[in-house]
C-alpha cells in the first residue's frame, strides 16, 4: 500500500468512526428508498468518494480498473489479525489458506473449511481485494478459509471462471487432509460473482454426488440479463452501477447467447435434488438484491434448507468493508457468526 493510500485510509477510518450524529451532518439528509434508510456511515463514505472524485472502476481500462479495485479495497480493509496465512497451489490455481488462531495448534482431528470465491463481476477482483474479509471471517468464525483465484474476462470469457471454480472444489476434496479439513464439513461461499460461482459449484456437487456441507451466497449474481426493480432503483450512485454491470456482462459473456446459460444464470437452472443448505445474504441498497432473494426462494421451492438475510441499510460491496465504519463490519461479523454456527456446531 502506497504512502498516499495509507493516509487516505487513515482519514477515511477517522471520518467513518465519528459519532453517528456528526456523520449525519457531514453526509446530508437520510437516503430513503423502498422503505429502507441507508446506513449513515456508508452514505458518508459515498459522499467522500464523490467529493474526492474517486474514479469508478468501470470508467477505467480493465487493468487500471483492477489496480484501482485493490487500492480501493485497501482503504476500508484495516488490519485484520488471523492465526496464519499461507499460499496454496490449488491444482494450478492460486489460493490462500487462512487459519484462525483457535486452529493454529497441532491438528489432531480434521476441521471445517470454507472454500471462498471472490467477487468482482468476473473481470476484476483477486486474493488481495478480499484478503481482509477472509481474515476477518476465518478469525471470528474459527473456521479455516481457502480463498481461490480464478481466470477473469475479457481475457478468459465464460465458462473459464465456472470451470476453475469446480476444478478448485474437486481439488479441495482430493486434498482435504493436507488442508486440515474433514470432507464432510467443507462449504463453498463467495460474494457477488463469487456467489454465482458458488451456486454453480453447489449445483454440480449435488449432480455428481460430491460432499458439500453448506453454501454461503453473499449478494449473488443469479440472472445477469434479468430486469428487476432493485436494478432500477439502486443502479446509480450506490457503488454498484448499471454501467459496471453492463461492462461485467460484456467482459465475461461477450456472446449474448451465453447470458442465459444456467451456469451464468442459476435462477434459470433446473435444480437437482440433494443441494446443500444455503445462507443467502442480500443488501437493501443493492441492484442485485431482488435476484439474490429470488434465487433463495427458488431454492426453498425446490426443498432446499435455505435462510435469507437482508441487511436493509447496506450497499453492494459491504462484505469488503471490515476496517472502516461500524455498520458493514457488524454485518460481516453476523455472517461470520453464522459460518461458525453452521460449520462449528457446539
Amino acid at each position: 500500500m502506497s504512502a498516499r493510500t495509507v493516509i487516505e485510509a487513515t482519514v477515511l477510518r477517522a471520518l467513518l468512526g465519528l459519532p453517528a450524529p456528526v456523520q449525519r451532518v457531514l453526509a446530508g439528509p437520510p437516503l430513503e428508498r423502498d422503505g429502507q434508510v441507508l446506513a449513515v456511515d456508508l452514505q458518508l463514505m459515498l459522499r467522500i468518494q464523490q467529493l474526492t472524485r474517486e474514479p469508478a472502476i468501470e470508467s477505467l481500462e480493465v487493468e487500471l480498473g483492477r489496480q484501482a479495485a485493490v487500492r480501493q479495497s485497501g482503504l476500508t480493509a484495516g488490519r485484520q489479525a488471523v492465526g496464519s496465512v499461507r499460499e496454496v497451489d490449488a491444482g494450478g490455481l492460486l489460493a490462500r489458506l487462512y487459519t484462525p488462531s483457535s486452529a493454529c495448534g497441532p491438528v489432531e482431528t480434521p476441521g471445517s473449511l470454507l472454500v471462498f470465491l471472490h467477487g468482482g463481476g468476473f473481470f476484476f477482483g483477486d486474493l488481495e481485494t478480499h484478503d481482509a474479509s477472509c481474515r476477518f471471517i476465518a478469525e471470528r468464525s474459527g473456521v479455516r478459509v481457502l480463498a481461490v483465484d480464478y481466470r477473469l474476462g475479457p481475457e478468459h470469457p465464460f465458462p473459464a471462471a465456472h470451470d476453475d471454480a469446480l476444478t478448485a472444489y474437486r481439488w479441495v476434496l482430493d486434498h482435504a487432509t493436507a488442508l486440515g479439513a474433514d470432507p464432510a464439513r467443507i462449504a463453498i461461499g463467495g460474494d457477488s460473482a463469487g456467489g454465482n460461482l458458488s451456486a454453480h459449484v453447489a449445483i454440480e456437487a449435488a449432480r455428481e454426488g460430491l460432499p458439500l456441507a453448506w453454501q454461503l451466497l453473499v449478494y449473488p449474481a443469479t440472472d445477469v440479463s434479468g430486469e428487476t426493480e432493485s436494478k432500477r432503483m439502486f443502479g446509480k450512485g450506490l457503488f454498484l452501477t448499471q454501467e459496471f454491470m453492463d461492462l461485467a456482462v460484456a467482459s465475461y459473456t461477450p456472446d449474448p447467447a451465453t447470458r442465459t446459460d444456467p451456469r451464468v444464470a442459476p435462477l434459470r437452472a433446473d435444480l437437482p435434488s440433494g443441494l446443500a443448505p444455503a445462507y443467502v445474504v442480500t443488501a437493501g441498497f443493492d441492484p442485485l438484491r431482488d435476484e439474490g432473494e429470488a434465487y433463495a426462494a427458488k431454492l426453498a421451492a425446490a426443498g432446499v434448507e435455505v435462510e435469507t438475510r437482508r441487511f436493509p441499510d447496506q450497499i453492494h460491496g459491504f462484505f469488503n468493508i471490515v476496517g472502516a465504519g461500524r455498520t458493514s463490519r457488524a454485518a460481516v461479523a453476523e455472517i461470520a457468526d453464522r459460518v461458525r454456527a453452521q460449520l462449528r456446531p457446539a
